[in-house]
């Protein structure tokens, strides 16, 4: 079966293909024709799945699902959350993001975070969520050259190397986009 990831993400696009591989295929938007830019507008990580998922479903009715992730900071009460693409201002930058974020926790000593990702599921006219969350604390300064987004600055609970550090494969397994899509398997699966 083949289903439409509504995003234009090339990182989270080749991820989530990883993480699929074998069970379905996985198709960018482009591969219907689709290349709008799909507005995050809600005011949570689920509604910004949601609004894309729907937007895929409405226009083309073919099976498909959409992720939304956020990084939450504990000391920022939650911040940047479901900001975290453009919490550095426009147009987006990791690198300003992560800068802005490093400079938000300087000289603090509680630096616990959490990544969320939620996928919206949409087929058969049904929508389905899943969440996928891993606990951790944001470093000092930024290490590593693999992942994206604030993966050079997160280091997950247990380990003592940051996303950026670990290699994609290793990732998925215990990531927050990993999680979430372990459990959209296990429902594609039954």
């Amino acid at each position: 079966m083949k289903l439409i990831f509504a995003s234009n993400n090339k990182n989270k696009i080749a991820e989530i293909q990883n993480l699929l591989a074998g069970v379905y295929e996985v198709l960018p938007m482009e591969a219907i024709g689709c290349t709008v830019d799909i507005p995050e507008t809600a005011d949570t990580i689920e509604g910004n799945a949601l609004l894309k998922a729907q937007y895929i479903w409405e226009n083309y009715q073919i099976p498909c699902f959409a992720d939304d992730s956020g990084l939450e900071v504990e000391h920022l009460n939650g911040a940047p959350g479901v900001h975290s693409a453009r919490y550095g201002g426009l147009p987006k930058s990791d690198k300003k993001n992560t800068q802005k974020l490093l400079a938000a926790l300087e000289g603090q000593e509680n630096r616990n975070a959490n990544f969320k990702t939620v996928i919206a599921l949409i087929i058969g006219g049904e929508t389905h969520l899943f969440e996928g969350k891993v606990f951790g604390k944001i470093t000092e300064k930024p290490s590593g050259n693999q992942g994206f987004g604030y993966d050079p600055i997160f280091i997950p609970n247990g380990y003592t190397k940051t996303f950026a550090e670990f290699q994609m494969a290793e990732k998925s397994k215990i990531s927050h986009r990993g999680l979430a899509v372990q459990q959209l398997v296990t429902f594609l699966k039954r």
